[in-house]
């Protein structure tokens, strides 16, 4: 026991020294009541057009069967919080890209360093067999944070930690090597609904449920077919994706600098007015969004949110 532990201390500390903010282990197994909880959302039909999140139903709650013979999942949290970002916060006269989208796609950058990680657990344990992943596959990287002690899902949905707040990727590593694992930490939003009074669209119909198909993030990103006449004005000036719900959590005030530049916005993304935006061409848009998660949003569907955003504009929404 006490060499297992050492082990995992050893992984946690490479993990920080690679430049994630936090690591933490939870075991491998059937998640019973998020099973119960993801089938009646989308029995709902909360996922709106993301149909990809009915596939791998299994897998997606019991990591055993994602990876066969895996006894742990490692959690990490890289931060993308930068100080540029709080130029942002309240801002109604131009359009706004989310701050997880202003840096490099944090697929990239995560997997990379996971792949590192992986490396130095297979090499102290003489061996290892299992996967990484970063918002890549059926994982429900949240609930497994959570588990390893790195925080709680908060009534946004996002995860929460009281040191850090929610301006971070996570990232897991799904292995055989049993070690030793974390305890969760107890929910801190208490009596709070800042994120649900602050939401425009009333995504966040309860606390703790979220209904994409009414989150600003959900609308400028994944909806492919015309966005509905009321929830356009209710858009704003969100270009792409929304930060409104993680902006009024309290939590957020303890944000910390990423360490990775790799996630620091790039002022050729951050730095426009909505002319510019309204003459972009599709080569300019392959240019400007080389190695970024904004082109999960094709030109034409950006094109799209432009107009939205320019008609919010001229009416001041």
């Amino acid at each position: 026991m006490l060499k297992q532990q050492k082990i995992t201390e050893q992984i946690r500390a490479h993990a920080l020294q690679l430049g994630f903010d936090a690591c933490g282990f939870a075991q491998a197994q059937h998640l019973p009541q998020e099973a119960r909880r993801l089938e009646e959302w989308l029995t709902q039909n909360r996922n709106g057009e993301m149909g990809w999140m009915e596939n791998h139903f299994e897998k997606r709650v019991d990591p055993t069967l994602l990876v066969p013979g895996s006894k742990t999942v490692v959690s990490v949290l890289a931060s993308y919080h930068h100080p540029k970002h709080n130029e942002q916060i309240g801002v109604t006269d131009r359009p706004l890209i989310s701050k997880y989208a202003q840096g490099r796609d944090y697929h990239k950058v995560l997997k990379k360093k996971l792949k590192h990680l992986f490396q130095f657990t297979e090499e102290l344990l003489g061996g290892l067999e299992g996967r990484i992943f970063t918002d890549s596959a059926p994982v429900l990287d949240k609930v497994w944070a959570q588990r390893a002690g790195l925080g709680w899902i908060g009534k946004n949905s996002n995860l929460l930690n009281k040191n850090i707040g929610s301006f971070f990727f996570i990232g897991e590593m799904i292995i055989d090597a049993e070690l030793s694992y974390d305890t969760p930490v107890t929910d801190h939003c208490g009596s709070c609904t800042r994120c649900l009074d602050a939401c425009p669209t009333d995504a966040i119909y309860e606390p703790y449920r979220v209904d994409a198909t009414k989150c600003i993030s959900y609308l400028t990103i994944e909806l492919k077919e015309q966005m509905e006449e009321e929830l356009q004005s209710k858009v704003q000036n969100w270009l792409y994706g929304c930060d409104i719900c993680q902006d009024v959590c309290p939590w957020n005030s303890k944000s910390i600098l990423a360490s990775f530049t790799d996630l620091h916005p790039r002022e050729y993304v951050t730095d426009h007015d909505l002319e510019y935006w309204k003459n972009l061409t599709p080569d300019q848009y392959n240019d400007i969004f080389e190695g970024s998660a904004i082109r999960r949003a094709k030109f034409d569907k950006f094109s799209s949110n432009v107009d939205v955003v320019a008609r919010n504009l001229e009416r001041k929404f």
